[in-house]
């Protein structure tokens, strides 16, 4: 069983109520509308206005924070450097399992901040674009390990977040089509010059690993801000098997699906090829991969069974 981010006096981080966090921002404007609410939140994940009141709208508050705070540091340092290099993007990391909902939690962000006078550019960037093209990572035979640290191209994906953070702009993302279960050949997403890029995904948070000269590199290194989405392990597994279900009736319909083959199976059926899944890929990668870097990150986002927000764990500065 999953345990709470922080159980003793010594750990890093402060423990907030769902009640206490609601609190925070209450002056702080909710510019968006149910319909688009509605419009942001994933398959399986029933976030409303007041889920996005009582939480995204103080994280929004915090980052803003941040987001501030950088700049002024940006100023102060190169006033007392006696130079002119504009400031770069402000990076933040969005980590955890799937099915935990940690895609509606970058869309919300991402157009919360967009409404902050301060940050009207912000780019969103899913980690699934730098998953190697099926063909690779079955001539590898690890296709079964999708997901995984291993099926990434960790190369690329530290040489986009190095070129974020040092201004090089427009940038080029390979596009991961989630019915062909695949990378889209030829065709890219554009990363302008903004404010604040957010880069979503299940292992962006990984430990520094040696490159390919012996150097210690991470693309963790490279943020300024990570919230790590969590939640016990069978209320996640729960979440995964009834999505499943749901694309069963609908996206695996799609004769381009890469899923089509189950589209036909029983409710019996499909259930039990999902725990198949579920145990045999997503557990894994959930226990030895990714649960592991939820200590790093700066927000803790705890959900419990209902996919609501209990509680916010923030690192201590």
């Amino acid at each position: 069983m999953t345990q709470s981010p922080a159980t003793n006096p010594l750990d890093p981080f402060l423990h907030l109520t769902r009640d206490h966090w609601d609190s925070l921002a209450t002056s702080t404007p909710l510019p968006l509308s149910s319909e688009e609410v509605s419009k942001l939140s994933s398959l399986g994940d029933p976030i409303d206005m007041a889920e996005v009141d009582a939480v995204y709208r103080p994280l929004s508050a915090l980052i803003q924070m941040h987001v501030e705070s950088a700049l002024r540091r940006h100023i102060r340092v190169s006033e007392f450097l006696r130079t002119t290099e504009d400031h770069t993007p402000f990076v933040i990391a969005i980590a955890g399992s799937v099915a935990v909902g940690k895609s509606s939690v970058a869309r919300l962000l991402q157009r919360l901040l967009q409404r902050w006078p301060s940050t009207p550019k912000v780019e969103l960037v899913t980690t699934d674009g730098f998953l190697y093209p099926n063909q690779v990572l079955e001539e590898r035979n690890i296709m079964h390990l999708k997901g995984f640290p291993e099926s990434y191209d960790r190369r690329a994906l530290l040489r986009f977040v190095r070129a974020v953070k040092a201004g090089h702009f427009p940038l080029e993302v390979p596009i991961y089509d989630h019915v062909t279960y695949n990378i889209v050949k030829d065709h890219v997403q554009r990363v302008n010059s903004c404010d604040i890029v957010i880069i979503e995904g299940l292992n962006v948070l990984q430990a520094p690993r040696p490159d390919s000269t012996g150097q210690l590199s991470a693309v963790s290194d490279f943020f300024d801000f990570s919230i790590y989405v969590d939640a016990q392990i069978e209320h996640i597994r729960s979440w995964y098997i009834n999505r499943f279900l749901q694309l069963q009736q609908t996206a695996f319909v799609n004769p381009r699906s890469y899923f089509t083959r189950y589209a036909d199976l029983s409710t019996e059926q499909a259930e039990e090829i999902a725990n198949g899944i579920w145990a045999g890929v997503n557990a894994p990668n959930l226990t030895n991969n990714i649960e592991p870097t939820r200590s790093r990150a700066t927000v803790i986002l705890r959900k419990g069974s209902d996919h609501r927000m209990e509680s916010v764990y923030l690192r201590k500065s």
